[in-house]
């Protein structure tokens, strides 16, 4: 069975030839669709995690959506296509963007603090969060963005050139180009470039253990702690995430918890401490977790920035609930940036924005009382 593409070849040489014949000129057209096609094949992979059902239907598990897709479709991401009952990524080597990041902006706090990490990203996500800060790559098809060819051995050589101690795959959902991920970050013990994931989290159990035994740091965004705000604002679902967040946990790799504080949509102090009770009794007090400001974008724009004393008020609730490391974002300056040592309340790791000012910490122990503060140093 041909192809879409294939049919619309077929017919554009067809009509090529038509046209030619009358003294009419399409060829143009038609070389650059047939050059479209052939640039279509080297991001073409079979996909990982998907099950063959009756009438060339798939079943994907790669995420808790399961999409059941016919031929010639797509998954709900829109980078996956049925063709002919195999699965496919769209997306393998084929980032619409790149740049240089300080790890601090992912954010990592506790991750080789002050190294950049050389960050990546392809077209898609697997839900759509109304207050998306990349919704310009996240909602869109790999058709309808510029992108370009950059295989993992050539990830790796960029990384290396731009000083990079990191391959952060981010800006939108890493889960839905998961094999170049994978493909990538396999490479990494023989470069010595470690990568990290910036991740809703929202990915099957199996497929997430086989990721992170590759991985350096992953960095979930919690988006809230209802059912309701995933269900209305991210199209989404809140258990799938605890789930993830416990598979991790149990591989024993090092990961940071994002929240984003949107007001009146996920900042109640109920919410928040359940929340916070909930991490420490299942993931444990010395997991970081951020806490950052909200500004109006994509579909949310009728709601102020979050005001200070809202993102205050999560701290101190997280605190309160036994959390060692709890951090505010984007407010550049604000004491909570730093890392404080939970013991002797020494300034570990003194920060302005994405810039460290001052370490004092030697071989993961506070300089001052010695205590081992969790994370990845070196």
């Amino acid at each position: 069975m041909r192809t879409r593409r294939e049919f619309l070849i077929d017919s554009m040489k067809g009509a090529c030839a038509s046209c030619i014949a009358s003294g009419l000129f399409l060829a143009g057209s038609c070389s650059v669709l047939m050059a479209r096609e052939k640039d279509e094949k080297k991001y073409t992979k079979e996909a990982m995690y998907y099950e063959k059902k009756e009438e060339m239907k798939i079943l994907c598990k790669l995420c808790p959506r399961e999409c059941s897709v016919a031929d010639l479709e797509r998954g709900y991401c829109g980078v996956r296509e049925n063709r002919g009952g195999i699965y496919y990524t769209l997306v393998h080597s084929r980032p619409c963007t790149y740049h240089v990041d300080p790890i601090e902006k992912k954010p990592f706090f506790h991750f080789l603090p002050g190294s950049t990490a050389f960050s990546i990203a392809t077209a898609g996500c697997n839900v759509e969060c109304r207050f998306c800060q990349n919704w310009d790559i996240s909602q869109f098809r790999p058709e309808q963005l510029e992108s370009i060819y950059m295989p993992p051995e050539t990830v790796h050589a960029m990384a290396k050139k731009s000083g990079a101690r990191s391959i952060a795959y981010t800006y939108s959902e890493p889960v839905v180009f998961y094999e170049y991920v994978l493909d990538t970050a396999r490479l990494g013990p023989e470069t010595g470039i470690r990568s990290v994931v910036v991740s809703n989290g929202y990915i099957q159990e199996k497929a997430i253990i086989e990721l992170c035994q590759h991985l350096g740091a992953i960095k979930i965004d919690l988006k809230a702690f209802t059912e309701k705000f995933y269900r209305e604002v991210c199209n989404g679902k809140l258990e799938p995430v605890l789930k993830t967040l416990l598979a991790i946990k149990k591989t024993g790799i090092w990961f940071e918890i994002v929240v984003l504080i949107i007001p009146t949509l996920n900042d109640s102090e109920i919410e928040l401490r359940k929340m916070s009770r909930w991490i420490r009794e299942n993931l444990g007090p010395d997991v970081p977790v951020h806490f950052t400001r909200f500004h109006p974008t994509y579909k949310i724009k009728n709601l102020p920035r979050t005001p200070l004393p809202v993102l205050e008020r999560a701290r101190d609730t997280a605190r309160s609930e036994g959390l060692n490391f709890v951090y505010m974002g984007n407010v550049p300056g604000h004491e909570s940036e730093n890392t404080i040592c939970p013991s002797c309340k020494n300034t570990i790791i003194k920060r302005y924005g994405y810039l460290i000012m001052n370490m004092d910490i030697a071989n993961g122990k506070c300089g001052k009382c010695a205590r081992t503060i969790p994370g990845v140093w070196s």
